[in-house]
């Protein structure tokens, strides 16, 4: 009795990860698609700065899982970082600017989705 209780303990908690992953997948779509089309190459399909770029680079790409380096980074600056690259925010210059590739809208839902892949909320 107390095996079936916890196997559907398990499966309940595992059904609950995806719906919340599969919510999150619906919430952060398009940003999700830019991200992987623009920033996996430097920052990862893990969003942790190991992107298959970062290994060439000297300055390495921003780990966008690191909560406490994201949670002190306001909203402001990661718009400004994403819209006019690293040179906006006196970060890297590898960093490139994605205004005229990206419109505001479209930086805000990255904003946003960078504040789900860090675990932060908006500063």
């Amino acid at each position: 009795m107390m095996r079936n209780t916890i196997k559907t303990s398990l499966i309940a908690g595992a059904l609950g990860i995806f719906s919340l992953s599969a919510h999150a997948d619906e919430q952060h779509a398009n940003a999700i698609k830019l991200y992987n089309t623009y920033c996996v190459q430097c920052h990862g399909v893990n969003r942790d700065g190991n992107g298959i770029n970062s290994k060439e680079m000297s300055v390495k790409p921003r780990d966008h899982t690191d909560t406490k380096a994201m949670g002190d980074t306001p909203d402001e600056t990661l718009f400004k970082a994403i819209k006019g690259g690293g040179l906006a925010v006196s970060k890297s210059v590898l960093m490139p600017k994605w205004e005229g590739v990206l419109n505001d809208d479209e930086i805000k839902e990255m904003v946003a989705y960078l504040r789900f892949v860090s675990k932060t909320t908006s500063k």
